[in-house]
């Protein structure tokens, strides 16, 4: 591999961030792993919030994530508040649920393949979140995707996806 890549750099068909990511995709096919954090996806305009998940994390043998799981959460970047908002988290491809946390709010779902979290007032600058146990099926393909309702606000019920 390290031939192969050397050769390519120097016949200037791969560029230097092409040849991280060909490093990185090669280190994760090893020991199912990367490091913890979280990543902010992006909203349109008129949408208030903004969802935020586990971007990295590490895998056991048996396909749970370690530590405490996965984090899915929505923030407020209002200076309003929102009544009655519900967040939920589901089940789209190889992936199921375990015990659930909430963060700001209370789990009023938990399945398999769906947990929801609830609050009745999204206070401003505020967040709403699930600390979820995870076990992925695949660790090379799996996805579940976002629905967020509440009063007060102009955003889609859907929210996207995350994953790969």
């Amino acid at each position: 591999m390290r031939t192969s890549a050397a050769v390519l750099a120097t016949a200037g068909a791969i560029t230097a961030a092409q040849l991280g990511l060909a490093g990185a995709v090669s280190a994760s096919e090893g020991p199912k792993a990367a490091p913890t954090a979280s990543k902010v996806a992006p909203r349109s305009a008129a949408c208030p919030i903004d969802i935020v998940y586990t971007s990295r994390f590490y895998t056991n043998s048996n396909g749970w994530v370690t530590g405490n799981g996965l984090y899915f959460g929505l923030k407020n970047k209002s200076t309003k508040s929102f009544k009655k908002v519900t967040f939920t988290v589901t089940n789209v491809k190889n992936i199921r649920f375990g015990s659930a946390k909430a963060k700001g709010g209370k789990v009023t779902r938990k399945t398999s393949r769906t947990v929801s979290v609830h609050t009745k007032t999204l206070k401003k600058k505020a967040s709403l979140g699930v600390q979820v146990r995870s076990r992925l099926l695949s660790t090379r393909s799996y996805k579940v995707k976002f629905s967020v309702r509440g009063n007060g606000w102009n955003c889609a019920v859907n929210q996207g996806t995350w994953g790969r």
